[in-house]
């Protein structure tokens, strides 16, 4: 398999070990209302049969180191081969979007992660952004299901497996992609600032403090993947909030009454534009950027640390930005 594969796998992976904590939180105040229940709403102390167990029975108290690590085996058993997965289709997409429309320049800033420069075609900021944003696409068969098993196992503290045959035996596999139309626009257009950002402040740290080596070199990807992280999610929280509300729509209702109006006459679950509706009529504007401070300060750590360990095991296995930048300067000196 190639560098940039293994690279992807293994930062992802560390990410979901370090970022999980402050994910939990994220999603805890993503999915909590700030509006009254309605006592026309109250549930019944009855419990209804057709309910399931696990989704009925109250929140155990848990201990606090188990509380932040709800949610990881999803994603870390998933999240390694979706982050190899985005950053093998960026790379190959940006290679061929910049194949058919070169970069004039000669002297092209540093590569996108994990491309060399050569052939007179360095990177553009407009295929680079489009490129992040094919590559979010490409990831959807994979996130979606790790995204609502995360959201649902981090609201419930139900463990990932337990969450995953609870929706596989009442929906089937389409339960796995309930809000899916959401979740594939949020990830094109995040991954699509995601690249587009780390890309854009690499720039604007090699042209401060020169062209990276050593330690330097580390100190640009922390610096530029936490600057990136942020970009992204304050570009997109908006939409991640309505997704994360869409994938706990209906879930334990009996405890939590105020999501019953997430649900139509019919009992049947709301779509992407009427659930951000539901929200903004109920709660105002306020809850589509709550959580964002939390999420800011995880996205800088995870993404610094991603960035980080995606560059350093791509210059161990010969792909990294500082070889490729030798190389080319070999090759033009000599």
């Amino acid at each position: 398999m190639s560098a940039d594969f293994w690279a992807g796998y293994l930062s992802g992976a560390c990410s979901i070990i370090i970022g999980n904590p402050l994910d939990v939180l994220k999603v805890r105040l993503q999915a909590s209302s700030s509006s009254p229940p309605s006592p026309s709403v109250l549930p019944s102390p009855t419990p209804s049969p057709s309910t399931p167990l696990t989704l009925t029975r109250p929140r155990q108290q848990q201990p606090w180191h188990k509380t932040f690590l709800l949610g990881t085996a999803a994603p870390i058993l998933s999240y390694g081969a979706l982050n190899a997965l985005l950053f093998v289709s960026y790379n190959r997409s940006e290679s061929f979007l910049n194949s058919i429309y070169p970069y004039p320049s000669p002297a092209p800033s540093q590569p996108p992660p994990g491309q060399s420069q050569g052939g007179g075609k360095g990177s553009n900021l407009t295929t680079t952004f489009i490129a992040g944003c094919i590559s979010g696409i490409a990831t959807f068969l994979v996130s979606c299901p790790t995204e609502i098993i995360k959201v649902r196992s981090q609201t419930t503290s139900s463990s990932s497996w337990s969450i995953a045959k609870s929706i596989l035996r009442t929906s089937g596999i389409k339960g796995l992609y309930e809000a899916g139309g959401v979740t594939v626009v949020r990830d094109s257009l995040g991954y699509g600032f995601y690249f587009w950002g780390y890309e854009l402040s690499s720039r604007l740290y090699n042209g401060y403090f020169g062209s990276s080596s050593g330690k330097n070199e580390t100190g640009r990807a922390l610096l530029c993947g936490g600057v990136a992280g942020v970009l992204t999610w304050a570009s997109i929280f908006p939409l991640d909030v309505v997704k994360t509300r869409m994938q706990t729509q209906g879930q334990r209702q009996q405890q939590v009454p105020e999501r019953q109006g997430l649900l139509t006459a019919e009992g049947k679950r709301k779509g992407a534009w009427q659930t951000g509706k539901e929200i903004y009529t109920r709660e105002g504007i306020k809850p589509f950027f709550r959580g964002l401070g939390v999420c800011s300060l995880r996205a800088f750590v995870v993404n610094a640390v991603q960035f980080g360990v995606y560059e350093w095991v791509m210059m161990e296995l010969g792909e990294g930005r500082a070889k490729s930048s030798t190389a080319l300067e070999e090759a033009i000196m000599g």
